[in-house]
């Protein structure tokens, strides 16, 4: 797919995504996809719809605004050879969020790189990524543990 495209890709993604019905009830907003899927922006506000309890961010909208990125940033890079899957995840909460929350998401070609060699025999693989939640004054509010499932696809591995 070239440049070009790819970058329509990450703006069509990012529109379609402010616009589905879980992340605009939570208050999600996608700042950025950028045109290499390598990295990607959210915000939550703090709002009457996210507001738990005690006047913080509800926990399952801090997981949610984190759910589903590193998954599609993969797919995108490793392309239609691999099967690319969430497979678990955790959350730790380390302090509430009382206003909006950010999280940044970024994969490097190391990551992307290592994948391909472990999978290469047709194992799968379960790489270990992070990504930190934290407020406007930059205070870390959660932070997401994600495994994925990687593995490349049985007719690619045939082909090889």
């Amino acid at each position: 797919m070239t440049a070009r495209r790819l970058a329509r890709k990450a703006r069509m993604l990012r529109w379609a995504m402010n616009l589905y019905p879980p992340y605009l009830g939570a208050g999600v907003w996608v700042r950025h996809i950028g045109a290499d899927f390598r990295q990607v922006q959210v915000k939550m506000g703090l709002g009457w719809y996210n507001r738990n309890y005690v006047g913080t961010q509800f926990g399952g909208s801090l997981y949610s605004m984190t759910d589903p990125f590193f998954m599609l940033m993969l797919m995108e890079n490793l392309g239609r050879d691999y099967i690319v899957w969430d497979k678990a995840a955790r959350i730790d909460f380390i302090a509430p969020g009382q206003g909006p929350v950010f999280a940044d998401f970024s994969i490097d070609e190391g990551l992307l790189e290592e994948i391909r060699v472990r999978t290469a025999d047709g194992d799968k693989y379960l790489p270990e990524l992070q990504v930190e939640v934290r407020d406007g004054a930059g205070t870390l509010v959660a932070r997401v543990h994600k495994t994925l499932y990687v593995r490349l696809k049985p007719r690619a591995r045939q082909a090889a």
